[in-house]
C-alpha cells in the first residue's frame, strides 16, 4: 500500500504523517475535533488532510452511534491496508537517515548522542536525594529495553539484548545504528542517577545476541 506514488506523496506531508500516527494509536477512530486538538489545527485544515488520506485509501470514515439528536460524529480510522504495512514506512525512512548519518564523518558521535538524548527521556528521574542500587537502575534499564523490542535479560554487570527491532540496519550500518543503542542505555542510567556506564557494546556475538558490558564511570 504504502509503495504507490499517491500514497507516498499523502504521506509526505508532516501534518499527515502525525494524523496517521494519532490514529495509529486509536484503532477505534477518533473524529475531526479530537485530532485537531491533539494536533493543535483547525477542524477544517484537519478534514482536509484527512480527505487526502482518504482518497490514497489509508483513511476511513465511519459514523459514531447516536447518543443524542442530530447529526452523528464522523470517525476517522486507518484502513486495515494501512495497519498492516505501517511499520514498513517507518523502515524506509529509518534506512534513508541511517545512510544519509553514515556518510557524515561525525556521524557516529551524533547517533551516541541522540541515543543518549532519548534514554534520559524515556526513563524517570528519581526524587532528589534518592538513591538506586545497581541493580535496581540496571532492572529499570533492562525493562526500557524490553518496551523498545530488545528481548533484554540482565545478568549483574551485563545486559544480553536477544532482538535487535533493526537487525538489518544494524547489519548494514553498525555504526551508526549500534551507536544510538550504546547511548541510549548510557542516557537512561545517567538520569536514573546510576554510577555505571556502557564500557563496550558487544555487537551480534552470536547471531541472535548483543551485550552490552557495563562499568562504573570514571571518578565513581
Amino acid at each position: 500500500m504504502p509503495g504507490t506514488t499517491l500514497q507516498q506523496r499523502a504521506l509526505a506531508d508532516e501534518r499527515r504523517a502525525q494524523l496517521v500516527e494519532e490514529l495509529r494509536s486509536e484503532r477505534s477512530g477518533l473524529d475531526a475535533q479530537e485530532l485537531a486538538r491533539r494536533l493543535g489545527l483547525h477542524q477544517n485544515t484537519v478534514r482536509w488532510h484527512l480527505g487526502i488520506l482518504a482518497d490514497a485509501r489509508i483513511v476511513t470514515s465511519r459514523p459514531a452511534g447516536r447518543t443524542a439528536p442530530g447529526r452523528p460524529r464522523i470517525l476517522y480510522s486507518l484502513t486495515g491496508e494501512a495497519v498492516d504495512q505501517g511499520v514498513d514506512e517507518h523502515r524506509l525512512l529509518a534506512t534513508i537517515l541511517t545512510g544519509a548519518l553514515s556518510r557524515l564523518g561525525d556521524g557516529p558521535a551524533h547517533a551516541e548522542e541522540a541515543g543518549r538524548a532519548w534514554g534520559r527521556y524515556l526513563v524517570t528521574r528519581p526524587e532528589p536525594l534518592t538513591e538506586k542500587s545497581e541493580g535496581t537502575a540496571v532492572a529499570e534499564v533492562t525493562g526500557l529495553l524490553e518496551q523498545q523490542g530488545f528481548a533484554p535479560t540482565a545478568r549483574g554487570r551485563e545486559i544480553h539484548m536477544r532482538r535487535c527491532p533493526f537487525h538489518d540496519l544494524a547489519e548494514s550500518n553498525p555504526e551508526v545504528v549500534c551507536p544510538v543503542h550504546r547511548g541510549l542505555i548510557s542516557g537512561a542510567l545517567g538520569e536514573l542517577g546510576s554510577d555505571l556506564e556502557v564500557d563496550d557494546l558487544e555487537i551480534f556475538a552470536q547471531p541472535d545476541l548483543c551485550i552490552a558490558h557495563l562499568r562504573p564511570r570514571s571518578g565513581s
